[in-house]
């Protein structure tokens, strides 16, 4: 009899997981504590994948070989507590899709910057020829990618959450990016328990193995001097010249495998130093993944980032408008001030989440001319920034919004919404906030060539 796999959570990694376990024939049972996505329900019903939504029956899951539970469910849930209780191996889909795969893996983690990292490096591969599956918390699962065809190399985003569930995961090439207090609701608000699950990543990494990791983050660096760490270091770094990668203040500097080169970031699409981090990191994977030079060159000159990151909308008049609505906190407002040179009018606002807007105080009065709240309680935006910046406006509007911000602005002037806030109190979330607001700037631009 084919041993009973149960999937706790049929979201995109646990449908993932059910027809991976289908695909190797293992009777599969999935359970979900909520309703379960229309898409989803219909390829597990495609399948004749057995299925519950609204509850976790007890009876059906703890009879299980081998559980795979949403990286969303935390280990204090009362359903895996009974597992472990009865001895049931639990683990993550990211786990049990790479128990199945055939190929390498390039594996990219940390707390700001990996969708984009994660972009570039598997633009990088594709363009460079490599047969690659872009997989893990962008785009699809890996182990449904995994259910359908090989694949050479897969490049994945992987979070904290599903790096704790695993065991035998093994990337030929690890990045690590930054560490910075996040989630740590679900650590026991204990810093070290989120570094030891970021360092999950190269737990069984070999000498033959690539980790690469930015050397001047704080908590990265101290953390790499201190563990025994034995797959081969490659520290990437904007200040150290002896880095194998680093930035020597007028271009990025690579000295990797015997081989020396330099590339500009003007020779990129990436603007900012946040983003010759993220590259320093993926060319350099994607060089010992054996890539050529000519190729990444011309690739770098190629690659678009996700939507709604430092994504340039269009140009009105000499002013660009810029749509950075993924920026929700204010450490990622700080990297889209230190992306610009030139005068910017500001769109923040909407669900402040605690900021402190001390961290981009200088920068703000620096570089800001007019500041636009897009919120329905924008009070702690005008007090903070009234002493800082001469002219506030404010709107509930994307239509007026834009407007707005193109009479302030001069040729020159960047637009940018990088709101530091949620969206939910005018928005159904970050993309509809970006959304409308790509479509209220390409109106305008029809309208004024008109």
């Amino acid at each position: 009899m084919s041993q009973r796999i149960v999937i706790l959570g049929a979201g995109e990694s646990g449908t993932g997981a059910a027809l991976l376990a289908k695909v190797k024939g293992y009777e599969v049972f999935v359970s979900d504590q909520s309703a379960i996505k229309e898409k989803y329900k219909t390829e597990l019903v495609a399948e004749s994948i057995e299925f519950e939504e609204g509850k976790h029956s007890v009876d059906k899951i703890l009879n299980a070989a081998l559980i795979i539970k949403s990286p969303g469910i935390p280990d204090k849930a009362e359903i895996i507590k009974q597992a472990k209780a009865k001895g049931i191996e639990i683990i993550d889909e990211l786990e049990f899709g790479f128990r199945y795969l055939t190929g390498k893996v390039i594996a990219i983690t940390g707390t700001n910057g990996k969708t984009t990292t994660t972009l570039l490096t598997y633009h990088l591969m594709k363009s460079a020829g490599f047969k690659v599956a872009l997989a893990g918390n962008v785009g699809e699962s890996l182990a449904r990618k995994v259910a359908t065809e090989n694949h050479d190399w897969y490049v994945i985003e992987i979070s904290s959450f599903q790096l704790d569930g695993t065991t035998s995961f093994k990337p030929t090439i690890g990045i690590l990016l930054n560490i910075t207090p996040d989630h740590l609701d679900r650590y026991e608000y204990k810093m070290e328990k989120y570094i030891n699950s970021k360092f999950k990543l190269i737990q069984n990494m070999e000498s033959q193995q690539h980790f690469i990791y930015y050397a001047d983050d704080v908590v990265t660096g101290a953390e790499v001097s201190k563990r025994k760490i034995i797959a081969s270091k490659l520290p990437v770094s904007l200040r150290d010249k002896s880095t194998p990668a680093h930035f020597d203040g007028e271009q990025m500097v690579f000295n990797l495998k015997g081989q020396h080169f330099n590339i500009p970031q003007s020779e990129t699409t990436l603007k900012g130093p946040h983003n010759l981090i993220n590259t320093l990191s993926a060319v350099t994977a994607v060089f010992f993944a054996g890539a050529d030079l000519d190729a990444i060159r011309s690739g770098l000159k190629t690659f678009k980032n996700a939507p709604h990151r430092l994504e340039s909308v269009a140009s009105i008049g000499g002013v660009e408008f810029v749509n950075d609505s993924k920026a929700t906190n204010v450490d990622s407002v700080v990297y889209a001030l230190g992306s610009y040179k030139q005068p910017l009018i500001w769109i923040a606002g909407g669900i402040d989440k605690g900021n402190d807007y001390n961290l981009i105080k200088e920068e703000v009065a620096a570089k800001v001319k007019t500041l636009i709240c897009l919120g329905k309680d924008n009070e702690k935006l005008k007090s903070f920034f009234g002493p800082l910046v001469r002219d506030i406006k404010e709107t509930q509007t994307v239509k007026e919004l834009v407007r707005i911000a193109l009479k302030a602005a001069k040729e020159g002037d960047v637009v940018l919404l990088s709101p530091a806030c949620a969206s939910f109190d005018l928005f159904k979330n970050y993309e509809d906030r970006g959304d409308q607001f790509r479509e209220a700037v390409l109106e305008l631009k029809r309208e004024t060539e008109k």
